[in-house]
């Protein structure tokens, strides 16, 4: 659990730290920005004719270039702006859009709602202060423009001048769209920082999983390498029982050369390669499933009940029960499901296993405060947690991220499963796991099937 919390320990407000935006980013929207700009005026001075300040608007658009070659020639491309620098980059493009709008009709032009385009880019990458920041300079520049402004380039002679109210209206949803615009883009972001987190955390998780795995190879390698001293100790321990035979150290060398016999029959076993390894501990049945994964939560003050056998209703009491290679990702993930039944239980947790001919189902019950119903849609994506917070203050009990949910409904998906949830029918209170897999995908016997 540290390991996961010391990843979302990242300060985001603190001006020295780094932002998600790269300056080579920032400095090909900018050229975007400007070639978009540039084309407008031309256009409308070269081929409308509309009478434009355009020695103004071309400075102004020349300084942003400006502004990007400095850039450029100062920082290297992969530069990472610090939370502060990226702030006020994209605040002077509001200024500057402002700018370019206030000599060229204000909030009549129909450019303005480029106003929230370095806000959108803020929600993105930027803290959420920075994003309000912007998002406040940006609506205050909007206001202005509503009352103080050049004409609208348009013909000669003729002033476009629409109603208060309607640039009101206009204001009103450069507004609006904005905040709407910045709030779904600031999710869709925060899920995807969420969900990279939470993976990391998978692969860390998977890692150390891989590492138990590779002491076997290492237990191999050490055995075959003690086996020839053990084998030199047996052979001097063999002769020196014969010579000393009928003197008080005899029986001294002979116990030394059967611990070491002992020791090298010990290492041979380490030496088997995975085929020849025991075929009982390398295979589970259903029932060895749910033990195995309830077992470190047995013996304390909530009772674990298991009840297993085969699915009579669907396929009679004459189905053998399914057999399958230990896959450590399996068991870690309905270990975890139960463990998070054991925590929130009052009393008891129920797992009910059933098989048939076509399906496994290990079903997961216990009578604790149950799912959040808002959140029943939700829950498997990281950091969403599981349980009533209120019911649990109340109980005392600490509410969890979501990212342990999330990690054993990945590894159990891995395998084949489904998961569904549910709570308990009234009057009866609890949550339901249940996880099944097709019959198939549970008996799998390829070697990916072990990961």
């Amino acid at each position: 659990m540290r390991s996961i919390q010391s990843l979302l320990r990242t300060p985001e407000l603190a001006g020295s730290e780094d932002s998600r935006l790269r300056l080579l980013t920032l400095v090909w929207l900018r050229w975007i920005a400007i070639l978009g700009q540039l084309v407008a005026v031309l256009v409308i001075w070269l081929v409308m004719q509309f009478p434009i300040p355009v020695g103004y608007c071309l400075g102004f658009v020349a300084l942003s270039a400006w502004v990007n070659v400095a850039l450029s020639v100062k920082y290297p491309a992969r530069h990472r702006l610090s939370v502060r620098s990226a702030t006020a980059l994209l605040a002077y493009d509001v200024l500057q859009l402002s700018a370019l709008l206030y000599l060229t009709g204000g909030i009549q032009n129909p450019f303005a709602l480029l106003l929230m385009a370095p806000v959108t880019v803020s929600a993105a990458t930027l803290p959420v202060v920075s994003t309000i920041i912007l998002g406040l300079i940006a609506l205050a520049a909007a206001l202005l423009l509503v009352y103080d402004y050049w004409p609208l380039p348009w013909y000669y002679g003729m002033r476009y001048e629409m109603p208060l109210p309607y640039k009101i209206g206009v204001l009103s949803a450069i507004g609006a769209g904005m905040m709407f615009i910045a709030f779904y883009v600031w999710r869709l972001a925060k899920e995807a920082e969420l969900m990279s987190l939470a993976l990391a955390a998978t692969e860390q998780i998977l890692a150390r999983e891989q590492k138990l795995h590779a002491l076997d190879g290492l237990a191999a390698a050490a055995a075959h390498e003690l086996g020839t001293p053990l084998s030199t100790i047996v052979l001097v321990t063999t002769e020196l029982s014969r010579d000393l035979k009928g003197t008080p150290q005899a029986e001294d060398v002979e116990l030394l050369r059967d611990q070491a016999v002992r020791c090298r029959e010990i290492l041979q076993k380490l030496t088997r390669t995975p085929g020849e390894q025991d075929a009982w501990y390398a295979r589970l049945t259903v029932r060895e499933l749910v033990d195995e994964g309830s077992q470190p939560y047995r013996g304390g003050p909530v009772v674990v009940a298991v009840d297993a056998g085969p699915d009579t209703l669907a396929s009679g009491t004459g189905v053998i029960e399914p057999v399958m290679l230990r896959r450590p990702g399996m068991i870690y993930g309905l270990g975890n499901i139960i463990e998070n039944a054991v925590d929130f239980a009052r009393s008891k947790v129920e797992i009910r296993a059933r098989w048939s001919q076509s399906a496994v189902s290990i079903i997961i019950a216990d009578d604790g405060p149950g799912f959040a119903p808002e959140l029943i849609e939700t829950l498997g994506e990281p950091y969403v947690s599981t349980r009533r917070q209120n019911a649990l203050k109340k109980e005392g009990k600490a509410g969890g991220l979501g990212l342990g949910f999330f990690i054993a409904k990945t590894l159990l998906e891995r395998s084949g499963a489904t998961i569904g949830l549910e709570n308990r029918a009234e009057p009866e209170h609890g949550a339901v796991v249940t996880i099944t897999w097709p019959r198939s995908s549970f008996e799998r016997q390829d070697a990916s099937a072990i990961a």
